[in-house]
C-alpha cells in the first residue's frame, strides 16, 4: 500500500481540470466529498459501473489536471502515462486493483485495497470526517454494512437515520448497473449534479425527485428476482443467470449484494446475458482474506475488481461452463489465490 500524501495537488494555472470518477454510489460520493471540500470547475468524465477505463476518453496532448475517484489503476495504466507524459498532473483515490502502480512526481495516489475500505472511505479520511454521512451511504452502496456502521458511530445517528443512509446508498448504486447509460433511470453525471447541490444527505433524500425515481426503479426491479433459482448450487456458492432484460441490467449487483449477505462464507456469481448471448458477470466472496473474488475474475479476459467483489465484462457464452468450474475450484475445493 502507497502512503497518502497530506495535501492535494496544486492547481495548474494552464491545465484543464477532470473529475473522472465510476457511476455508482462509491465514486459519486466519493467526488462530492472532495468537491465540497475543495470546490472546482471542472470536466466531468463518468459511466455505468462497468466503464472503467474511462482515462481513454481524455484529449491525447493536452495537459491536464485530472482526479480520479473510484477507477482501477491497472485498467487505466496506459492511458494515465500519456497524461504524465504531456506534463499532466493526477491525483488518484482507488481501492481497486493498482498491481501496475509507479512512481511519478505528478501522480498523488490514495490507495487501500483492504476488503473493509472503499474509495469514499479514503476521501472521508483524507478529509478527516467533515462529509461523513455521504462516506456511510457509499459504504453501504458498495456492500460494507460494518464499515458503514462504523463510521456511523461517531455521527450520533439513531436506527433509522443509519438506515436511510443505508437505503441511499444502495439507490446510488443500483443507478449504475446497466450494460450503457440507457439503461439507468440517471445518467451518472446528472445523478452527480443533482446531488451535489446538498451538502447534508438527508436533504437530498427528503427533496430530491430523483431520489423517490430510483426508489421507485428500485421497488419495481427488486420485485423480479422473487422468482430467480440458482442455475448451479453446492453448500458453499451458487450461480445465478438473469436475463436480457434491462430491469435485470440494473437489478444484477444489488441482486449480488443481497445473496453475499445473506449466509457467512458463502461466495456467489451473478450472470446477466447480453442480447448476443454472452454474459456480464458479479461475483461476490465469501472468503475475501483468502479467496478474493478479483483473483477469479482477473483469470478471464474483461475481468477485475477488488477482493469482496469483482466482475467479468463480457465472458462469452462458450465460456459458461469454463466459468462454472473455475467457480466451483476456486470457491469450493480449496484453490487459494495465488496472488
Amino acid at each position: 500500500m502507497q502512503a497518502a500524501q497530506p495535501e492535494l495537488a496544486p492547481i495548474s494555472p494552464q491545465a484543464r481540470i477532470y473529475d473522472v470518477f465510476n457511476g455508482d454510489a462509491d465514486g459519486i460520493c466519493a467526488l462530492h466529498q472532495l468537491r465540497l471540500a475543495y470546490p472546482k470547475d471542472t470536466v466531468l468524465i463518468t459511466g455505468v459501473k462497468r466503464d472503467v477505463d474511462l482515462l481513454r476518453r481524455l484529449p491525447g496532448n493536452e495537459r491536464m489536471e485530472v482526479t480520479v475517484l473510484d477507477v482501477s489503476l491497472d485498467a487505466n495504466v496506459d492511458a494515465l502515462r500519456r497524461i504524465l507524459d504531456v506534463g499532466g498532473e493526477v491525483t488518484w483515490f482507488d481501492h481497486h486493483s493498482a498491481n501496475r502502480a509507479f512512481p511519478h512526481p505528478c501522480l498523488r495516489l490514495f490507495w487501500d485495497d483492504a476488503p473493509d475500505v472503499c474509495t469514499s472511505i479514503l476521501v472521508d479520511r483524507h478529509l478527516q470526517g467533515r462529509f461523513r454521512g455521504w462516506a456511510v451511504a457509499a459504504a453501504f452502496g458498495d456492500n460494507l454494512p460494518a464499515s458503514g456502521r462504523s463510521l456511523a458511530t461517531g455521527l450520533g445517528l439513531d436506527e433509522r437515520s443509519v438506515c436511510a443512509l443505508a437505503d441511499l446508498g444502495q439507490l446510488l448504486n443500483y443507478n449504475a448497473y446497466g450494460e450503457s447509460v440507457e439503461d439507468l433511470h440517471v445518467a451518472p453525471d446528472m445523478l452527480y449534479r443533482s446531488l451535489h447541490q446538498f451538502a447534508d444527505p438527508f436533504d437530498f433524500i427528503t427533496t430530491s425527485p430523483y431520489y423517490r425515481l430510483l426508489a421507485e426503479g428500485y421497488q419495481h426491479d427488486a420485485a423480479c428476482i422473487e422468482r430467480l433459482t440458482p442455475y448451479w448450487h453446492s453448500a458453499a456458492g451458487a450461480v445465478y443467470i438473469l436475463p436480457p432484460a434491462q430491469w435485470a441490467r440494473r437489478i444484477s449487483g444489488i441482486f449480488a449484494n443481497k445473496l453475499a449477505a445473506t449466509e457467512d462464507k458463502r461466495s456467489y456469481a451473478v450472470l446477466t446475458e447480453r442480447a448476443d448471448g454472452s454474459y456480464v458477470v458479479s461475483v461476490r466472496s465469501g472468503q475475501p482474506a483468502t479467496h478474493a473474488a478479483n483473483g477469479l475474475c482477473e483469470r478471464f479476459a474483461t475481468g477485475g475488481g477488488r477482493k469482496t467483489a469483482a466482475g467479468i465484462n463480457n465472458l462469452p457464452a462458450a465460456e459458461l461452463d469454463n466459468f462454472i468450474k473455475a467457480f466451483s475450484d476456486y470457491f469450493i475445493t480449496g484453490e487459494t489465490c495465488a496472488r
